[in-house]
């Protein structure tokens, strides 16, 4: 899915922070650090402490930026060109979704990081993940990320596996202000666990999104986004069985759903299909049984 070129993206408040300070080193980094870099993304909180102090998890010396505009992000043919640009078209179109479909919207802050920075949650870095922090009602995207994923698991990490992802961690803001989140509080783990059904609901929000993302235009009436395409949804859809919570365990030699966190592959790619195929309506994940998730 791509940007109509001439789509108006100016209005965004996106920014960047941080140091563009080198979080992996290329040495490998080992099984663990395999899993941490798939359990970061979605996941909403700092992870690095599980790779001990080489990786992220402290300041590591450097000191965060002050936030910077990302003022070169005007037009759809900008957010084509650079994935910053296209995480600040993201932020645009996300806000004009969800102030359709929730009363009284206030939008989350969108930071793409530049190496790492210091946050309410931990540490911001390609280590973690996206991620969404709740006090602040904050989304980080160090945009590496989309590298990591294709250069460890393969993932091809396009343009719509990018807007699926940050499109998840919006649908984690939405959870925060509309009550989901207190509503139904981390319970443990598990494949039935709340932060399962947490972590497929927002699955299921960034499917609809994107299922009616094509309708939403700018001031000009210009489409913001292009139809997709059979390969970018296959695309989409590959990233989300990659941070299966199954597929990424395997890489360790053992599956235990008694830990589970996010959902296996299958539940995320059926979760994300459901939102994008049926829209917000198919998205109550605290409904169903745990067999029928």
């Amino acid at each position: 899915m791509t940007f109509n070129p001439n789509a108006d993206i100016s209005s965004h408040k996106t920014s960047r922070r941080g140091r563009n300070t080198a979080i992996v080193g290329g040495g490998g980094i080992g099984v663990v650090g395999l899993l941490v870099f798939l359990i970061g993304p979605l996941l909403g909180v700092d992870v690095t402490g599980l790779m001990g102090d080489g990786l992220g998890g402290g300041d590591q010396g450097s000191q965060s930026s002050n936030g910077q505009s990302l003022a070169q992000c005007d037009t759809g043919e900008d957010a084509n060109a650079s994935t910053d640009c296209r995480m600040a078209g993201a932020q645009v179109v996300l806000d004009d979704y969800w102030e359709q479909h929730v009363d009284g919207y206030q939008p989350p802050q969108l930071t793409v990081v530049d190496g790492q920075t210091s946050t309410q949650c931990g540490t911001a870095s390609n280590a973690v993940g996206p991620f969404y922090c709740p006090p602040e009602q904050g989304v980080y995207i160090d945009p590496t990320f989309f590298d990591l994923m294709r250069d460890q698991f393969g993932a091809s990490a396009g343009e719509l596996a990018q807007l699926y992802i940050v499109g998840h961690e919006w649908g984690h803001h939405i959870q925060n202000i509309t009550g989901t989140m207190s509503d139904h509080p981390n319970d443990g783990t598990g494949a039935a666990s709340n932060s399962v059904r947490t972590e497929l609901q927002a699955d299921c929000y960034a499917g609809a999104w994107l299922g009616d993302v094509t309708t939403l235009t700018d001031d000009n009436g210009t489409p913001y986004l292009e139809t997709p395409t059979k390969a970018q949804l296959k695309d989409a859809l590959n990233a989300a069985f990659v941070v299966g919570d199954d597929h990424i365990q395997e890489q360790s030699g053992s599956v235990n759903p008694e830990s589970f966190t996010h959902g296996s592959s299958e539940q995320r790619q059926k979760w994300f299909s459901a939102g994008y195929e049926e829209g917000l309506g198919s998205c109550d994940t605290f409904k169903p049984s745990g067999r029928d998730l």
